[in-house]
């Protein structure tokens, strides 16, 4: 039987990470995770972001928005293009290649830093005094493993509609999206959020008309409206993806090589057919199999192990990361988590600050958000201002042909401390770094209004908004 300190239950941005910073701190350790290539045939370290999330969807994504530029785009530079032509098989390949090469990166690291690499599922088999006894079983051998220490950080999986079976050929989960052969005609996709819209965005791009059906009334309800509202507004009637909120899904059925779909909208029933259905309605905790009960583990309604506030579960020695716990299911989250708790094992003591995790939805133009939303200043009761700085007088975003959007501060009404950013507009999953290292060191409006930003720059439109929080735009 192998011994080890601390054994991780899942390779993703979790799991991966809290092994290595763990093996850095002298422990031995192993990682459990039954992941394996496309193919099918050799295991595959990363889990789902890296392999059919994360990584591959801005693969397609910059994909896309490259063939978008020369079909649309590149005239208004000077540049005449004819008869361009996508084609999906490779651009698909391009994709796989970058993913195969960052699992084998993975792979790489854990031999650098002596992580032990167990592939098969994993499930607690016995909890003793001191240590915990795991199953693992790759489907051909099962072997018994002894942990001091287990860090749960087996992700989630995709949330189904109750009598839709998805095939990956006509009704599609986000594995089934990334690996389209061609344009579907016509693509319907359940769900407007990130997955939805990121989805949609890609083969809108590439030709196909999109309608997003999502049951919400109210769209993108998790990030400021000011910004959202803006984001439907381009999405909706300069982009041309039809998103449809506050719809009912009645029934889905398959006719003819066509996905067949009834739904309510304000009262009123529509049907429709699509060549291609992405059901894209979030994702729940992925703890079948882990037994859990055997070592008294327990988890909330929603199927969430439940943890404190720096990932302990109740029993001592189990601890939990990512998307199986609270908080925003983000890889950066889940290996920040990681990260904390192998140096809280270790005796250090760092922690995880949930309302300064950054969001980013990858569209065009991008979304990005960090701290508190207008919404829930108002609901709290916390007095604030706010600055408003538009990328149309930004003269990098105009150069760039990426003047839509906008960047919105939130600031104490009283300290000018930092409250929450929210942009939406050129590059906004890079902006917002400097708007998360403000935030996690309580800088004010004016800290960021008195720091020198490069010209011509869209960081530009951050400081612009810094000013208008006070009423003293320069440029806008």
């Amino acid at each position: 039987m192998s011994q080890f300190d601390i054994v991780v239950i899942g390779a993703g941005p979790g799991g991966y990470i809290a092994a290595i910073r763990a093996a850095q701190l002298g422990f031995k350790v192993a990682c459990i995770d039954h992941g394996q290539n496309k193919e099918k045939t050799a295991p595959a370290l990363g889990g789902t972001c890296l392999k059919v999330g994360c990584i591959p969807s801005k693969a397609l994504l910059q994909s896309s928005e490259e063939f978008h530029k020369v079909q649309h785009e590149l005239e208004t530079h000077g540049i005449h293009t004819s008869r361009a032509q996508i084609n999906i098989p490779t651009m698909i390949s391009r994709k796989d290649a970058i993913v195969n090469k960052l699992t084998n990166g993975v792979a790489f690291l854990f031999k650098k830093n002596k992580v032990e690499s167990l592939h098969g599922t994993a499930s607690f088999y016995e909890k003793k005094a001191d240590h915990f006894l795991i199953k693992v079983n790759d489907g051909k051998k099962k072997e018994i493993v002894k942990a001091n220490q287990v860090i749960i950080a087996s992700g989630s999986k995709v949330r189904s509609l109750p009598n839709i079976d998805i095939d990956n050929q006509l009704i599609l989960d986000n594995v089934g999206a990334l690996d389209l052969q061609s344009v579907p005609k016509n693509l319907g996709v359940i769900g407007a959020g990130v997955i939805g819209l990121e989805m949609g965005t890609v083969w809108q791009r590439l030709g196909a008309q999109v309608t997003l059906l999502e049951a919400c009334d109210t769209f993108l309800p998790m990030a400021d409206q000011q910004i959202a509202k803006e984001a439907l507004k381009i999405f909706n009637k300069k982009q041309g993806l039809n998103i449809h909120l506050g719809t009912n899904i009645k029934q889905v059925s398959l006719k003819n090589k066509q996905v067949q779909l009834s739904y309510q909208l304000k009262g009123e029933t529509f049907e429709t057919s699509f060549d291609k259905l992405i059901i894209a309605i979030g994702r729940t905790p992925n703890t079948d199999g882990l037994n859990l009960e055997a070592i008294g583990v327990s988890t909330d309604a929603r199927g969430f192990i439940e943890v404190n506030e720096n990932c302990q579960t109740k029993v001592k020695g189990i601890w939990a990361i990512g998307d199986v716990v609270r908080g925003p299911m983000l890889a950066h989250k889940a290996s920040e988590e990681g990260v904390a708790v192998a140096e809280r094992i270790a005796g250090q003591l760092p922690s995880v600050h949930l309302d300064q995790i950054p969001s980013i939805i990858y569209t065009q133009p991008e979304l990005a958000w960090v701290g508190k939303t207008e919404e829930q200043l108002k609901k709290e009761g916390v007095a604030y201002k706010k600055g408003l700085a538009h990328f149309a007088t930004n003269g990098r975003a105009l150069a760039m042909d990426q003047a839509a959007g906008m960047v919105k501060l939130l600031a104490d009404a009283h300290t000018d401390r930092l409250l929450g950013a929210h942009i939406i507009g050129a590059m906004a999953s890079e902006l917002i770094s400097e708007c998360v290292t403000a935030l996690a060191y309580g800088a004010s409006s004016e800290d960021i209004a008195r720091t020198i930003h490069a010209h011509p720059t869209l960081s530009e439109t951050i400081f612009e908004a810094a000013l208008a929080v006070d009423k003293r735009a320069l440029n806008s």
